[in-house]
């Protein structure tokens, strides 16, 4: 396999940020390209929608050899984007001020967050002259896209604006999808696997329709592909940012108020299959986005890792369970107004 990566111009370091959808597929995408990396000193910074951060837990349980905890950094409680001056700005300065910094860093940003204000957090004197972003990867839930489960058709919505500029078509999830569209150099179509070559073939269409440029999209099945594809891109994004719309141009900020995130904590199961039927069903019928957290199983020594976009979630034993600790927890994320009670009881199986 070849995995050589073109470092970036002018001594700066080289900075990717991917960014998706919730459930999309980031966090698996990050563990394949950590098991790739041979050696190439990668530092991750993963930014998190809620207070539990279960996507850098995952990456540390990951047992991949070089993948140090000072490598993987959190940001949690709050989007990357709002918080550049407060968390952002110190998190970088101190991974490339230490005495082995990165070779490359790697971003992955909240399911709601929005590219662009990141990008231009890059413009800051004290990192503009040190790092550069190599480019921004896209990560498209194909199957989900493709029901139409977390966004509009962005080409019906853009005819519909077409046809009348009075009208209001303004959807947040439809939103932060056409966002995170917007500001790629790469767009991967994840989770390929789950539908047929016409499905695929009419998802990419719609997807190429709505973008302002023209923008390399590649196929992938569970987030494998070669680092070289996805570092090295050159793209110095955060030059570039008039291609890049966004429905918050001249807007100083943006709020997530739009979605709601808690953590709930779960007592030990009496089966994975049982478990698994429960967040279905109270995923259904709570119409809840996502769900990813830990579980203890009854009989099992090690610890259950789950992850949920809508009703699909996939499942594995990770790490062995901490001895006495037979609580797990869950985050809940969905649109404002989620039933916090309800949903906590039915999860705990009042």
């Amino acid at each position: 396999m070849n995995t050589k990566i073109t470092p970036a111009s002018g001594g700066k370091i080289p900075v990717t940020v991917i960014t998706g959808f919730l459930g999309a597929g980031k966090t698996t995408l990050l563990r394949n390209l950590l098991a790739q990396a041979r050696g190439r000193r990668i530092a991750i910074v993963v930014n998190e929608f809620g207070s539990l951060g279960i996507d850098g837990e995952t990456l540390r349980s990951c047992g991949i050899e070089g993948c140090a905890d000072d490598d993987i950094v959190e940001l949690t409680n709050g989007c990357l984007c709002c918080t550049v001056a407060d968390d952002f700005i110190p998190t970088m300065l101190a991974l490339i001020d230490r005495p082995d910094p990165p070779e490359h860093i790697v971003i992955e940003t909240s399911g709601l967050a929005l590219p662009k204000p990141l990008l231009k957090a890059f413009s800051w004197p004290d990192i503009r002259t040190r790092m550069t972003v190599d480019g921004v990867i896209t990560l498209v839930d194909a199957p989900a896209v493709a029901e139409g489960r977390f966004a509009d058709d962005p080409v019906a919505v853009a005819a519909q604006r077409a046809a009348d500029e009075a009208l209001d078509h303004d959807n947040p999830l439809a939103e932060v999808y056409e966002d995170q569209l917007n500001a790629a150099d790469l767009i991967v179509l994840n989770k390929t696997d789950l539908l047929d070559e016409p499905a695929l073939e009419a998802l990419e269409a719609s997807v190429t329709a709505a973008l302002p440029r023209k923008v390399m999209m590649i196929r992938a099945v569970e987030g494998r592909l070669d680092p070289a594809v996805l570092l090295g891109i050159g793209a110095d994004a955060g030059e570039d940012l008039q291609s890049r719309p966004s429905h918050h141009d001249g807007a100083d900020e943006h709020e997530h108020d739009d979605f709601d995130s808690f953590v709930v904590t779960i007592p030990e199961q009496r089966s994975v299959e049982s478990f698994l039927a429960l967040l279905k069903d109270v995923a259904t019928r709570f119409d809840i986005l996502r769900m990813k957290g830990f579980a203890a199983v009854h009989g099992k020594t090690m610890r259950l890792a789950v992850q949920g976009v809508g009703t699909r979630f996939r499942h594995e034993f990770d790490v062995p369970l901490v001895a006495g600790r037979q609580e797990g927890r869950l985050v809940v994320i969905g649109q404002y107004g989620l039933d916090k009670v309800a949903i906590e009881k039915a999860l705990k199986g009042a």
